[in-house]
């Protein structure tokens, strides 16, 4: 059962092959014997789970099913969940339970989705690896001594292990589909604003995207289905209409003009890992698309840019975290401002503070200009040569990380490599563009990755592309050795 896709989920549901309550036992047993290991889930609360289940035979038994309806999906834990804690992998927020519900979290309760839990994740998504979290570093299924990637980790460790059929996470700068890569399954990062982000604690607000993780493109068209759309509360969300993203997963590629960037095919790139995705990019050809040489002269800048406006951005999305109104507070406190320093030294891991000090460093008197000022418009520049690609082309292609999962603690006392992980995904995230990774084969024994960037609120044409290279290649069906 447990192999099952969605969409294979949903049919069984329908023809009463087995119940919500049956399934979702199923998956909670999955999780309680092998999260010991992998150490995906933060928060699992299967009473919640198996009455909100039990509520969905219900609603199935009614005649009144939607699509979602008692399947459970994991939630990453930067949605706030009404009376469940949600920490964002911090010490910060362990004891905080959200009086409400993010907007993305309501509308999978709506449709009668069963929420299985809240997923491991780098502290407030800072993190390529998910060794960042409070929590722990969440275990790669396909190999328990390498990353499963970050900041969602733990969303796609848990997918790629079969212990729920499809989670949700967050991308600011590839963190969804870098650890969809790294453990081979799919993660679509949509259009900024395609998601609502109420409800979802903020790390970078001019980047952060929720998006679904999943073993199919088709699945990840289901999921995306439910949760994008506008919200009024949300004030970086666009009132757009939203298409049926399964409706097109069926058209031809035939004709389709691909782009391969060369600055995504040189030094840096794992030449197993540039092997594998040309591979995939093969069977495009074999489909009838076609390829040509582009390139984004900018890439270059994306990284530094990046940690300059993604800091920033922090260091004044986390000043509300004071040790006041909610979450740690230090013992104790001799003053107010002993208040402030304590709870937040103490609540805070050591890439969450070095990037609030890179944030409030870059935004301070006399610097703004010389970074912060100066990063926007290297953005803009970033965000041209995309404009000016997808004049040329339909989608562009390439890897979604520059190597394969590496070992835990490898990288963690050298920051700038670990930034680089991200080299590919950053960019999409300063343009604001979607950019989904599907899985396109292995290199040392290790998931790849191949990433495909649409242009703005061309999500129906990624997972288009995605499902019919999914249709002739089964590397999205592989399934890790002792999760079977």
């Amino acid at each position: 059962m447990h192999t099952k896709t969605i969409a294979e989920i949903i049919e069984g549901l329908r023809n009463k092959q087995f119940s919500s309550e049956e399934l979702t036992k199923a998956y909670l047993d999955r999780i309680k014997q092998h999260d010991k290991t992998l150490n995906s889930f933060i928060t699992v609360d299967a009473d919640v789970a198996l009455k909100n289940a039990r509520d969905a035979d219900k609603k199935i038994a009614d005649g009144n099913a939607e699509s979602l309806t008692g399947i459970p999906i994991a939630q990453k834990d930067i949605f706030c969940t009404q009376g469940i804690k949600t920490t964002c992998g911090s010490k910060m927020l362990d004891n905080f339970i959200a009086p409400y519900n993010a907007t993305t979290v309501q509308k999978f309760n709506d449709v009668g989705a069963v929420l299985a839990g809240k997923t491991n994740m780098d502290e407030f998504a800072m993190g390529s690896s998910n060794e960042t979290s409070f929590y722990g570093a969440v275990k790669n299924p396909w190999d328990t001594n390498a990353v499963p990637g970050g900041s969602s980790g733990g969303s796609a460790a848990s997918v790629a292990a079969r212990l729920v059929p499809a989670a949700t996470g967050t991308d600011t700068g590839g963190s969804i589909r870098q650890p969809a890569a790294l453990c081979g399954i799919t993660g679509l990062k949509p259009t900024y604003g395609r998601v609502s982000r109420y409800g979802m604690i903020a790390f970078a607000s001019s980047l952060d995207q929720g998006g679904p993780m999943t073993q199919t493109a088709e699945d990840a068209a289901i999921m995306l289905n439910v949760m994008a759309g506008f919200d009024q509360r949300d004030s970086t969300s666009v009132n757009k209409p939203v298409p049926d993203y399964t409706s097109t997963l069926e058209d031809s590629v035939k004709g389709l003009k691909i782009g391969l960037p060369k600055e995504y095919f040189g030094e840096g790139l794992d030449p197993a890992v540039g092997d594998a995705v040309q591979v995939a990019i093969k069977e495009y050809e074999k489909m009838g698309a076609t390829v040509q040489e582009i390139s984004l002269p900018n890439t270059h800048f994306a990284v530094p840019t990046y940690y300059v406006i993604a800091p920033a951005e922090c260091s004044s999305n986390l000043s509300r975290f004071d040790g006041v109104r909610f979450g740690h507070r230090c013992d104790n406190p001799k003053d107010l401002m002993d208040l402030y320093t304590r709870s937040r030294s103490e609540g805070f891991g050591e890439e969450v503070k070095r990037r609030i000090m890179i944030g409030a460093y870059a935004l301070s008197a006399g610097y703004y200009d010389a970074y912060y000022l100066k990063a926007q418009k290297i953005r803009q520049l970033i965000s041209n040569d995309f404009k000016q690609a997808f004049e040329k082309v339909d989608v562009i292609m390439g890897p979604t990380a520059p190597d394969v999962a590496f070992n835990i603690g490898e990288r963690t006392e050298d920051p700038v490599t670990m930034y680089l992980s991200d080299i590919y995904t950053i960019a999409v995230n300063l343009a604001g563009l979607p950019g989904i990774s599907i899985p396109a084969g292995f290199a040392k024994d290790r998931p790849v990755g191949l990433q495909i960037i649409g242009n703005y609120f061309e999500e129906a044409r990624l997972l288009n592309v995605s499902h019919q290279y999914q249709k002739v290649t089964d590397w999205h069906r592989r399934v890790p050795k002792g999760f079977e």
